[in-house]
């Protein structure tokens, strides 16, 4: 379901392959055949659990960007988080998203952003050995895993809900 791109064509792309290989890392991007719209979907067409997958979602934390990085088998609960995180947290226009990142909702990537973006990093992403993020665009992820996530974003782990 999923072909090797050796050379992106997508400027967000290249700008996320840039900022990885200057933290060491040269992953394969991997560029769907069609649209995966969901974190199932993604799932699906790599072959692996959804949790696998991490949803980057863009929300304001009063009114400036933050970044969550979401296991695909969680929902962000943000009154909760704001809470955690010692302010109130809504969701961004696709506006703000772009103006934060330089990537358009659906394809946002963990890097590659203008300037840093404040991250928080799913703990149930850690459960995986590897597990697959945007690499810029709609239809491209790249494998990593939780610590790289962590260390390439400086992100903070957290919870992303009230513990159950």
């Amino acid at each position: 379901m999923t072909t090797p791109q050796p050379t992106p064509a997508h400027p967000a792309v290249d700008r996320v392959q840039a900022a990885l290989a200057e933290q060491g890392l040269t992953p394969e991007i991997r560029w769907f055949d069609g649209a995966v719209t969901t974190a199932q979907l993604a799932a699906d067409a790599l072959g692996i659990e959804v949790g696998q997958i991490a949803n980057s979602l863009v929300f304001l934390l009063d009114d400036e960007p933050l970044l969550v990085l979401t296991s695909g088998a969680h929902r962000v609960d943000t009154e909760w988080l704001g809470a955690e995180l010692g302010g109130t947290i809504g969701r961004a226009s696709k506006e703000r998203v772009k103006d934060a990142t330089g990537q358009v909702i659906g394809g946002v990537a963990p890097v590659g952003h203008p300037s840093p973006v404040r991250t928080v990093v799913d703990t149930h992403l850690a459960r995986y050995d590897v597990v697959w993020a945007a690499a810029g665009h709609a239809r491209t992820v790249f494998p990593t895993s939780f610590d790289e996530l962590v260390r390439v974003t400086g992100g903070t782990p957290s919870a992303v809900s009230a513990p159950e």
